[in-house]
């Protein structure tokens, strides 16, 4: 797997049906490590260990409907009242970072109506703050302090 921006932390990993699996601290299991993951798992780890995000308050691959589709998010952080504080969707380090993208997580903020939005691919982060009533987003650089 390719290095990221995000530091590099201590994994546990292990082969299920002859593939690489790593530990989710989230979801508590082993996880099939492909690309995205790989992003995804570097993520969750830097807004615990060096962001301080509660580890409690943060939720991986998160079902919800879009258009009445079934669909997954990647990563929700909630603030301490049960607010989503930020939504973030990871792509694999080879996904270029896209206006498709950015579509495909504004979609899924329809139903969250998060503070924050950020979209990763672990090489480069786009995060912004939403404006509901002014109906605008701003982009910020890097990701919003947890309050």
């Amino acid at each position: 797997m390719s290095d990221l921006i995000f530091p590099s932390f201590k994994y546990k990993s292990k082969k299920i049906d002859g593939k690489v699996a790593i530990f989710d601290i989230i979801r508590k299991k082993y996880i099939i490590l492909t690309p995205e993951e790989w992003v995804r798992q570097h993520l969750v780890h830097f807004l615990i260990n060096q962001m301080k995000y509660p580890k409690s308050l943060i939720s991986v691959e998160d079902g919800m409907k879009v258009n009445k589709m079934a669909k997954r998010s990647d990563v929700v952080i909630f603030n301490r009242s049960g607010k989503i504080f930020l939504v973030v969707e990871c792509k694999s380090a080879k996904v270029k970072i896209t206006q498709k993208n950015m579509d495909q997580l504004s979609a899924y903020n329809q139903n969250y109506k998060a503070d924050y939005l950020a979209l990763t691919n672990g090489l480069e982060v786009i995060v912004c703050k939403m404006d509901y009533q002014n109906k605008r987003a701003t982009f910020i650089h890097g990701f919003p302090e947890f309050t």
